[in-house]
């Protein structure tokens, strides 16, 4: 898959990203301290952080990794549970800062990292639509322009104003995906969203996609699916441990990722 590009603004060039750029990650490392032993409530670390009984160990989820993500390409990302790809993703979407090195994004951050996650089950589902809409920076006057656009993707006239602990995981799935995909971002994460859902459903996610990729928007996909990340990545990067062990054509990366685990059938 060839990955448009198109010219952009000049960025600083002390990050010396290229015009097509829209993420660059520079030498970054993620360190987390967790406590050396188990505590079972906040008032036991409290009495022991007053005492100083608190002894830490340093936990490194990433460890220098390098990469780039350009305008109009699907980038994939895989590795096992554990790898340190949600951290990756979390530096991305802004949520969280590296302990070393630089992060670099350009334009809005969509981020399906679980669907439906902020959605409350006690609320209908318009009342979610307007909830999710405010959390991601939306005004009532701008989701109520939306709405229509929602539910009509989401396939849930009937069921929109139901409390959401009445729907499906299916039902959950396809509106978390309406309200998080209806505004095309510049940059869009994808993190094992088309793997729920029906077929009809996922096809549908996949057209979305497809559309806004043609249109300039970034994705970034994770997935356990060799076969849909072959198919739709022209590049991936592999974690392990923390560690960018493999980067570049989604073939031979996806290739060295299943030698490494003894895997030698047909992409699954």
């Amino acid at each position: 898959m060839n990955s448009p590009t198109a010219s952009k603004p000049a960025v600083p060039t002390s990050l010396n990203t290229k015009a097509d750029e829209v993420v660059r990650l520079e030498n970054v490392s993620v360190e987390y301290r967790v406590p050396g032993e188990p505590i079972s409530s906040f008032k036991e670390y409290s009495i022991r952080f007053l005492q100083g009984n608190i002894r830490h160990h340093s936990f490194w989820a990433l460890r220098d990794v390098s990469l780039t993500v350009t305008r109009g390409e699907v980038f994939g990302l895989i590795g096992q549970n554990g790898a340190g790809k949600s951290t990756l993703l979390k530096l991305i979407a802004r949520v969280l800062r590296p302990s070393n090195g630089r992060v670099w994004v350009r334009g809005r951050v969509a981020p399906l990292l679980e669907v439906g996650a902020g959605f409350h089950p006690e609320l209908t589902g318009r009342e979610n639509i307007f909830l999710n809409g405010a959390m991601l920076g939306f005004t009532r006057h701008e989701m109520e322009m939306k709405f229509p656009r929602i539910v009509d993707f989401a396939e849930l006239g009937e069921f929109i104003e139901a409390p959401m602990r009445t729907y499906s995981s299916g039902m959950w799935a396809r509106l978390g995906f309406a309200v998080a995909t209806d505004t095309q971002p510049e940059i869009l994460i994808v993190d094992e969203v088309l793997s729920v859902g029906d077929e009809a459903f996922q096809r549908k996610c996949s057209k979305r996609l497809e559309a806004y990729r043609e249109q300039g928007s970034a994705i970034i996909l994770v997935s356990h699916n060799m076969t849909l990340v072959a198919n739709m990545c022209r590049r991936t990067a592999w974690l392990a441990h923390g560690q960018l062990v493999g980067f570049g054509d989604t073939e031979d990366i996806i290739q060295q990722y299943r030698q490494s685990m003894g895997i030698t059938n047909n992409l699954a």
